[in-house]
């Protein structure tokens, strides 16, 4: 493979950066050293190099990372252009997810993976010379595109920047949110704008598997393994290989497999039910749930070990009634998918009816609002869909105009406790509070 690109390595450490220079020199065209980053900014200038692999502390007992957030700030002020791949010990990965935030391409734990280090860094060149673009025609992808909408929600738009910073990466992500909106979908948009983008995304849906087959679909099994194993069958791990696996309700995964998949995330290997030997394999995985996974390792539900696994980056999708201007331009573009659909071409939304979705509070969020229009093209014999083909039942009460902001907030509050079934944390969480704050005014408003 010929060699491409200019690497800079910077670390303290005059062991590792001959190590790493060693072992990258057959894979980037120019590998430069520094032992100190006081020099990163006039290398930066003079060599232009693609990726800068960064260390996060520079001097002897201070471990805070905060020195590698102020290089990662210089470098990207300076050369907004270039990858900046951090290099951190173990215990300094919640600070890396810090800055993969603020800008940081990715992060290689010490003591390295030599495949796993080549291979980030790999993926930052890719994405240094790509600049982000992505295909735009189905002849150029293994799936159809996806049909994320973004909308002009704050809440929105602050996931949006996250997942536009982590998405090539190959860190785990996990999901969460109310059923309904739209996890899965997310997690497509996520896949495509991945490096793993050329081979379609597995999706499993654990809430769905009986409690029998969860080992055998997950891991695979070979012939004679159990009764009915007829012959040998790959689980999704194998199928995913070299591309994305979606797992869906996480949660629902049984507290005795959740050490064999720990250890699959761990190995980079899988072990067939009934097989003695294990089969490497390359994934990204993305988990989504509606529980809360911190609640149900207090209770003895959830391994901790794998929820740190699987949570290198947290994406929490809002509800709907959260981002209440997205609900007319959402619901615009499932009127002009039915309408295609059921041959009603033309169809509109009257103000009325627009007015209505926007008061209405979306329980089931954007999976109710999708079906409620499907309906209403449905039963719409004109050219407009009124209020009365949106059928929508009453779920909340209206708010009064005379209403103190007291009794908004009382109000607010007691009507996510509902829509929570009592979950506390679910609730500070929709609240944008914590749970401390939520636990005072539960307590002052005698809910």
């Amino acid at each position: 493979m010929a060699k491409v690109g200019k690497l800079l390595i910077v670390d303290d450490n005059r062991n590792i950066l001959a190590a790493v220079k060693l072992l990258c020199d057959s894979v980037f065209e120019e590998v430069m050293t520094l032992p100190s980053p006081n020099a990163l900014i006039s290398t930066l200038q003079k060599s232009a190099p693609d990726v800068v692999l960064l260390d996060m502390n520079f001097h002897a007992g201070i471990n805070t990372g905060n020195e590698g957030l102020y290089w990662l700030k210089e470098v990207l002020s300076k050369s907004p252009e270039t990858k900046v791949v951090l290099f951190t010990a173990y215990a300094d990965i919640e600070l890396a997810v810090r800055a993969m935030k603020e800008g940081a391409f990715d992060f290689v734990v010490k003591p390295w993976d030599n495949t796993k280090l080549v291979t980030t860094l790999q993926n930052a060149y890719k994405a240094a010379k790509s600049k982000g673009k992505k295909p735009t025609t189905k002849q150029q992808t293994a799936e159809p595109q996806t049909e994320m909408y973004w909308g002009e929600s704050a809440e929105m738009k602050r996931v949006r920047q996250i997942v536009e910073r982590v998405a090539i990466t190959d860190a785990n992500i996990l999901l969460t949110g109310e059923n309904g909106t739209g996890k899965e979908v997310l997690a497509r948009e996520i896949h495509r704008q991945s490096a793993r983008y050329r081979k379609a995304m597995v999706s499993l849906d654990m809430g769905a598997i009986p409690d029998t087959l969860f080992e055998s679909e997950l891991f695979g099994h070979t012939k004679g393994a159990f009764t009915d194993a007829r012959t040998d069958r790959e689980g999704k791990f194998e199928t995913a290989n070299g591309s994305t696996l979606f797992m869906d309700e996480i949660g629902n995964l049984p507290l005795h497999l959740q050490a064999k998949m720990l250890a699959v995330l761990q190995n980079r290997a899988v072990t067939r039910l009934g097989a003695n030997i294990a089969t490497p394999i390359d994934i990204r995985l993305i988990s989504a749930t509606n529980r809360d996974l911190h609640e149900a390792v207090a209770k003895g539900e959830f391994r901790q070990d794998l929820l740190f696994r699987i949570n290198t980056i947290h994406i929490h999708i809002p509800p709907l009634r959260n981002r209440r201007e997205d609900i007319v331009p959402l619901a615009e573009r499932f009127v002009e998918r039915y309408s295609q659909k059921y041959g009603k071409a033309g169809l509109m939304l009257s103000g009325d009816a627009a007015e209505k979705l926007k008061n209405h509070s979306w329980e089931g969020n954007i999976r109710e609002l999708q079906n409620t229009i499907e309906k209403a093209v449905i039963m719409c014999d004109g050219d407009i869909i009124s209020p009365d083909h949106l059928e929508l039942r009453i779920t909340q009460r209206p708010l009064n105009e005379s209403q103190t902001l007291e009794e908004m907030e009382r109000q607010t509050i007691a009507n996510a406790i509902v829509q929570c079934g009592g979950n506390l944390s679910q609730v500070a969480q929709q609240l944008g509070i914590t749970r401390q704050t939520l636990y005072n005014k539960i307590k002052r408003y005698g809910l």
